[in-house]
């Protein structure tokens, strides 16, 4: 009988991401980028993390201290050779090892994937909200410069973990770029897809620039294009292990006409015999812990979990006579709310775009404010100016005085206080990979009302949450009528809803439970070198 061979040791793991929570963040794969990193260290693993110091970022605040380390990455355009300098930052933070890459192109940079409006006001060209203009050049400079880092420091890690299409060139880099495949043989490579989404690719159409900039062979560009572009992710599949943010978001891009949203990419995955695995995020409870209120800019300690919810009412209180009488810098409100604590209190936080089903959330909206006058919503975001538009005018309606408030913008503390608030959290997501605002939500008692696709299926009809399945107004309404109706005749209920929701976070859903199905995987990673 053959002896089974058992599975190599992970020790040294390097991560590259475009966002690190606390650092640059402009959507969950911040938080997964930072927590999935420390929970790494807090098995011993040699984790390092490698990101862009973007122009709004102050390496010194941070606790960032400069290294000696200089370099010049080759960084060719069609016909012109070229070369870009790199330096670095460099600091140890819960276990972690940091590197920022510092260089002319990412200085300049006031967002990380968009435009502002100072951009917009020096040059007309660069219009708030739209992307960079040198997407591309930003990713290959961060996966070519992390590699250069790796060779200079004489490090060869057992696992390269890179975080969306962004990053997810570097593992043909590693087996094709003439530069890296022979010092890099042993080293395996995972990508997560955070967003399969139209516009999460990180494509380009521009073939010879692609192959000039990458380094890579014409024939493995040529290869792996969809819809005519250049497909990090198709790139990667030949040479890495590819994953996404929740079981039920890989099996609809594997098996449903869903894919359509993504240029059908996951069936192009599937033609070519790859398949695509499914983690679903987890979430540190101890983030978002309403018994350490201080921490979190919250009046008052409550416990969801332990059904004491009295404190939860103070926040709510506390937060609405804050709102009437406070302005906050970068956020504009249209409207405002009562002081009626016995109404149940809608949420919202996130972008405000048709992904996030805030197409459908308006009229959904709009016709419930004209049939019942006993409940409350509080948004806080910003997204497309059509949907923005359409909210600011469900505000400013006078039969709607008192009942609607419309936070233009971001701030952690104000949303850490809306969490608290709130008493139903609408997530309408049209498509959503995982989801991490539904964990927040819980752990504050605020129960989700979710459309139940991708991730969001983890949240529970009746038990952790409600849920509606066709994505139209009318199912949402349903799905808002119904919370409301146990809300009024069965509160208890809904006591039981919000203990349930907080304690099954911390029993299945916790970093360091998740991490270890990420180690199986780096695992299947390194046995694909082994069998290459």
């Amino acid at each position: 009988m053959t002896k089974k061979k058992s599975a190599p040791k992970i020790k040294n793991i390097w991560m590259l991401t475009r966002e690190y929570d606390s650092i640059a963040g402009a959507g969950g794969v911040k938080d997964v980028s930072r927590q999935l990193a420390e929970a790494l260290a807090r098995l011993r693993k040699k984790v390092t993390v490698i990101l862009p110091c973007y122009g709004f970022i102050s390496p010194e605040e941070h606790g960032f201290k400069k290294t000696p380390l200089s370099f010049e990455v080759d960084m060719n355009y069609t016909a012109e050779e070229r070369r870009e300098l790199v330096l670095l930052w460099k600091k140890k933070f819960q276990g972690v090892t940091i590197y920022l890459v510092d260089t002319e192109r990412y200085r300049e940079k006031r967002s990380i994937y968009t435009y502002t409006l100072e951009d917009e006001a020096d040059n007309p060209s660069q219009v708030q909200g739209s992307g960079h203009f040198d997407y591309f050049a930003m990713n290959v400079l961060l996966q070519k410069a992390a590699l250069d880092l790796m060779i200079i420091l004489e490090e060869r890690p057992d696992i390269i973990h890179c975080q969306d299409g962004h990053t997810a060139i570097l593992p043909a880099m590693l087996r094709e770029g003439t530069s890296y495949r022979h010092y890099f043989r042993k080293t395996g490579a995972i990508v997560t897809i955070h967003n399969a989404g139209h516009g999460h690719h990180q494509e380009v159409a521009d073939l010879p620039f692609a192959h000039a900039i990458c380094g890579l062979p014409y024939n493995l560009i040529h290869n792996n294009l969809l819809n005519g572009a250049f497909n990090p992710f198709l790139a990667a599949s030949t040479f890495a292990v590819l994953n996404t943010v929740s079981e039920n978001y890989a099996r609809e891009l594997r098996e449903t006409d869903d894919d359509v949203m993504t240029g059908w990419l996951g069936h192009r995955l599937m033609a070519r015999g790859i398949r695509l695995e499914g983690i679903t995020n987890g979430f540190n409870p101890a983030d978002f812990d309403s018994t350490k209120p201080k921490q979190l800019g919250l009046p008052a300690s409550y416990n969801p979990a332990g059904r004491d919810l009295e404190g939860k009412k103070v926040c709510r209180s506390k937060f609405i006579q804050k709102l009437a009488r406070q302005k906050k810098r970068g956020i504009n409100r249209y409207g405002a709310l009562d002081n009626d604590p016995g109404v149940p209190l809608f949420t919202v936080i996130g972008r405000l775009t048709a992904q996030k089903g805030v197409d459908i959330l308006v009229p959904a909206l709009d016709s419930l404010l004209q049939t019942d006058n006993k409940f409350q919503v509080l948004i806080l975001g910003s997204g497309a100016k059509d949907l923005e538009k359409r909210l600011i005018g469900l505000a400013g309606q006078t039969n709607n005085k008192g009942r609607i408030c419309l936070l233009l913008g971001y701030d952690t503390q104000l949303a850490n206080q809306i969490y608290a608030a709130g008493d139903f959290f609408l997530i309408p997501s049209r498509y959503e990979p995982c989801g991490l605002t539904d964990y927040i939500a819980q752990l504050a008692g605020n129960l989700p009302i979710v459309h139940h696709v991708g991730g969001l299926v983890k949240v529970e009809d009746g038990i952790t949450g409600f849920v509606f399945k066709d994505f139209s107004p009318g199912a949402l309404m349903a799905a808002m009528l119904r919370s409301m109706r146990v809300f009024r005749e069965t509160p208890e209920k809904i006591i039981d809803m919000q203990e349930a929701a907080a304690i099954r976070i911390s029993k299945k859903y916790s970093w360091d439970k998740i991490v270890h199905r990420y180690l199986s995987m780096y695992n299947k990673a390194l046995d694909m070198v082994e069998t290459k």
